[in-house]
């Protein structure tokens, strides 16, 4: 008796590589998540919203394939320039990406921006995954029902809860943007981590330690610009020339502090943070400037952003 059963060859799924853009609301956590899927601290993470200014890549490579993540700023309504080009650089990287990762605080009730939000990915093109972040912050009570409102959006092909702090649901995470990002070739060499330059990964560092050093609204009013790197190969020793900018004169006196004091604190603490991150031995020459309306200045926005690109050119 013949036999006439067809056997189909096995499906091969050859290397995944594609980019996912991370976004959400200011503080949804999205830097912190990134940090946590790429197991190194790229982007600088602080408890004050807006953190996050320029859309910062970070390069994931593993057997699976590559994933290009995009941190982008958080969505919100923007106020000066500054905000109007962070804002547009999140929707540049929501509507590029081959995925697209909503980071979603879920221990915070749903705000009025969220409508906004949701509107914004529902026009963006390619599969679409909802993170339901801080669920270590959370009552588990609580958590399905958040789950089946963005379920009935029907925006997304995946809704995962996670904690980016403690990488509860962050290998789900990974698994699921694995398979939905298309099959192709590696797009940066598999040793690279990121595209930006070490100067700008330094000022960020410094404006961490200020973000963590300053309350009120002076976070947001500030900025850090490199005025000068210098590198000594044989010594592997580098002198950084910092300055940090800001918007009014009571602002510097505070950043400044009595005698130096705060100025000295900031400077001490980014030194041994970029010592860390360089590998290196670090000089921080660093001063504070007072730069009224820095943020509606094209001159000074432009200057803040040359650093971030200066590879891409």
């Amino acid at each position: 008796m013949s036999d006439d059963t067809v056997t189909q060859p096995p499906v091969h799924v050859g290397p995944k590589a594609g980019s996912v853009a991370l976004v959400g609301r200011p503080n949804a956590g999205k830097s912190t998540l990134l940090n946590r899927l790429l197991a190194e601290k790229l982007a600088i993470v602080s408890d004050k919203p807006q953190t996050t200014r320029h859309r910062l890549v970070g390069v994931l490579t593993t057997d699976r394939g590559q994933i290009v993540f995009h941190d982008t700023p958080g969505l919100h309504r923007p106020l000066h320039d500054l905000n109007r080009r962070m804002l547009q650089q999140a929707t540049d990287a929501l509507n590029e990406a081959d995925v697209v990762c909503l980071l979603v605080d879920a221990s915070e009730r749903p705000g009025a921006g969220e409508s906004y939000v949701l509107e914004l990915l529902e026009r963006a093109e390619g599969p679409k995954v909802a993170a339901l972040n801080k669920i270590d912050m959370m009552n588990k009570g609580k958590l399905l029902p958040r789950i089946e409102t963005y379920a009935e959006t029907g925006i997304f092909q995946e809704i995962v809860p996670v904690s980016a702090l403690t990488g509860d649901g962050a290998d789900v995470l990974l698994d699921v943007l694995y398979r939905l990002l298309p099959e192709g070739p590696p797009l940066y060499d598999p040793e690279v981590l990121t595209v930006h330059p070490e100067r700008y990964l330094a000022a960020e560092r410094i404006r961490e330690k200020v973000l963590e050093n300053t309350r009120q609204e002076l976070p947001y009013s500030t900025a850090v610009l490199i005025e000068g790197w210098e590198e000594d190969p044989d010594t592997r020793f580098t002198r950084i020339y910092a300055t940090i900018l800001v918007e009014r004169a009571g602002q510097k006196k505070i950043l400044v502090g009595h005698r130096g004091d705060m100025v000295k604190k900031i400077g001490t603490a980014a030194r041994h943070d970029l010592e860390a991150f360089l590998g290196r031995r670090v000089y921080l020459d660093l001063h504070v400037r007072h730069e009224p309306k820095w943020r509606e200045s094209k001159r000074i926005l432009t200057e803040l952003e040359r650093d971030l690109y200066a590879r891409w050119e």
